[in-house]
C-alpha cells in the first residue's frame, strides 16, 4: 500500500488517496474490534476499609509527569460510589493465573457479595491508600484522584500514582479477547 493521506499543506487538508476500503457499521459492531484489549483490576474500598474489586478494559496512562492513570467506571457501579467517596483506588495488571478471578468479579457486585472472601482473594496492604494491593499481580498501581470528567454513563477517574509495585515471579498481564477469552501475550 502507498500513502494512505495525501497532504495539500494546510493544517485540516488531508485528505483519502484513492477510495476507502471501509464500510459504515453500527458502533455495537465496529467497537468489537478493540481486542485484544488489557484488562485490570480496580480495588477501591469504603470508608471503614471494606475492599471490593472489578474488572475494567478502560484504563490508560494520561501523565508521566507525575505519573497518572485513568480507568472510566460506570455511573451504576459500585466501584463508582467508592471512589467518590474515598477519592482513592489501586489499578491491578492481573496475571495469567488470575482469569478465574477476573470473570468471577465481573460477575457480582461488591454491594451484595464481599468478592475478597468469596473467591479467596489474597492482598498485600497498600503503602500510601487504603484500598488494597492484590497479592501475585503483574504490577500494581496505588492512586489518589486528582480530576475526574463525566463522559455519558461513565466517569474517567485520573489518579496520581502514589506508589507503583511489581511481581517479581509474574511478568505477563492478562488481556481480554472477548467473549471471555482472556490471555497474556509475552513480550
Amino acid at each position: 500500500m502507498s500513502h494512505l493521506y495525501k497532504c495539500l499543506g494546510s493544517i485540516n487538508g488531508c485528505v483519502f488517496e484513492g477510495g476507502l476500503d471501509v464500510i459504515e457499521v453500527s458502533w455495537d459492531e465496529a467497537i468489537r474490534r478493540k481486542y485484544p484489549e488489557p484488562v485490570v483490576l480496580v480495588v477501591s474500598c469504603d470508608r471503614e476499609g471494606k475492599p471490593n474489586v472489578m474488572p475494567a478494559g478502560w484504563c490508560m496512562v494520561t501523565s508521566g509527569r507525575p505519573p497518572m492513570l485513568a480507568v472510566s467506571i460506570g455511573h451504576g457501579r459500585y466501584t463508582h460510589k467508592l471512589i467518590e467517596e474515598t477519592g482513592e483506588f489501586v489499578i491491578v495488571f492481573p496475571n495469567e493465573e488470575m482469569k478465574e478471578m477476573v470473570e468471577y468479579t465481573g460477575s457480582c457486585s461488591g454491594r451484595d457479595v464481599d468478592k475478597f472472601k468469596a473467591f479467596g482473594i489474597e492482598t498485600l496492604k497498600a503503602k500510601r491508600v487504603k484500598p488494597p494491593l492484590i497479592k501475585d499481580a503483574v504490577a500494581c498501581f496505588e492512586c489518589k484522584v486528582r480530576g475526574r470528567l463525566v463522559t455519558g454513563d461513565h466517569t474517567i477517574f485520573a489518579g496520581e500514582v502514589v506508589a507503583s509495585h511489581i511481581s517479581e515471579k509474574y511478568r505477563y498481564r492478562l488481556y481480554n479477547f472477548g467473549n471471555n477469552l482472556f490471555k497474556t501475550i509475552p513480550g
